[in-house]
């Protein structure tokens, strides 16, 4: 690898781990009865039905996983995303399940900490904005 190939790690990492989100958000959002046994124990004492609190995270997870797959407010999707994975793994715990969700968190959290690479969509409003002015 040279320096002109590094300049697209950071956009690989954030399309890929857009990708996951947006796998789990749609299809929590397609067939939210499949996913209701993963909710944690105290979620069943809210008082929403579990099915909408499946659409809820559904709808979170494909918003955000959306918003960094296009590069739009990428750090604070980041943010809010890499915030959910620490819920998350804190509910499910030192397992298989744990440590696959430990590696999304640490690839989210990467995301946040660069922010937007050069081939976010927010890079390019902000690059026309610099030429206006």
């Amino acid at each position: 690898m040279n320096d002109k190939t590094r300049a697209y790690a950071p956009a690989i990492v954030r399309v890929g781990i857009a990708s996951v989100f947006l796998w789990f958000g749609v299809s929590q959002l397609l067939d939210a009865a499949n996913w209701t046994g993963w909710l944690p124990e105290y979620a069943l004492s809210l008082p929403l039905s579990v099915e909408t609190l499946v659409y809820l995270n559904g709808a979170f997870e494909t918003l955000f996983g959306l918003m960094l797959l296009l590069g739009l407010g990428t750090r604070i999707a980041a943010i809010f995303l890499s915030i959910h994975m620490v819920h998350i793994i804190s509910v499910v715990g030192y397992s298989e399940i744990g440590v696959r969700d430990f590696g999304i968190f640490v690839a989210v959290l990467s995301v946040a900490f660069a922010g937007a690479d050069n081939f976010c969509i927010e890079k390019k409003f902000r690059s026309n904005e610099a030429e206006i002015r």
